[in-house]
C-alpha cells in the first residue's frame, strides 16, 4: 500500500478556483494511473479525472475544459486545477492510485488499490 495524502480543498465561490495535491510516499513503480474520484452527500461516486505514466489524460464530461490534471514526477505529486467551479462540484475529493498495471488508466474504482483520506470542496454560489 502506497500512502496518499490529499491537500487543497476549502470553500469557493461559483465561477472560483481550487487547487487539490495529492501526495504519495513513495510510488514503487514508474509505471502507473493516478487520480480524483469525488462524492457529494446522496450521489454515486464519480471519477472526476486520471492520468498515467505517459501523460495520457480523460476526463469526465462535467469537467472538461474547466478541471486540469498534471503530476509532477520529481516530487511523486499529482495536483487537480479546478477552475470555473460550479455547485454541483461540491464533494469530497479522493485521490486514487495504481502501480505496476497495463490496462488502461480510466476512473473505474474498483481498480485502484490505493486511496487517499478525502478532502472537501464546496462551493457555494
Amino acid at each position: 500500500q502506497v500512502r496518499l495524502v490529499a491537500s487543497g480543498g476549502g470553500s469557493a465561490h461559483s465561477g472560483g478556483s481550487l487547487r487539490l495535491s495529492c501526495a504519495a510516499s513513495k510510488y514503487p513503480s514508474s509505471r502507473y494511473c493516478v487520480g480524483w474520484f469525488r462524492q457529494a452527500p446522496g450521489k454515486e461516486r464519480e471519477g472526476v479525472a486520471t492520468i498515467d505514466n505517459e501523460g495520457r489524460i480523460i476526463y469526465a464530461d462535467s469537467v472538461k475544459g474547466r478541471f486540469t490534471i498534471s503530476k509532477d514526477n520529481a516530487e511523486d505529486t499529482v495536483y487537480l486545477q479546478m477552475n470555473a467551479l460550479k455547485s454541483e462540484d461540491t464533494a469530497t475529493y479522493y485521490c486514487v492510485a495504481r502501480f505496476g498495471t497495463t490496462f488502461a488508466c480510466r476512473a473505474n474504482a474498483v481498480d485502484f488499490t490505493n486511496w487517499g483520506q478525502g478532502t472537501q470542496v464546496t462551493v457555494s454560489s
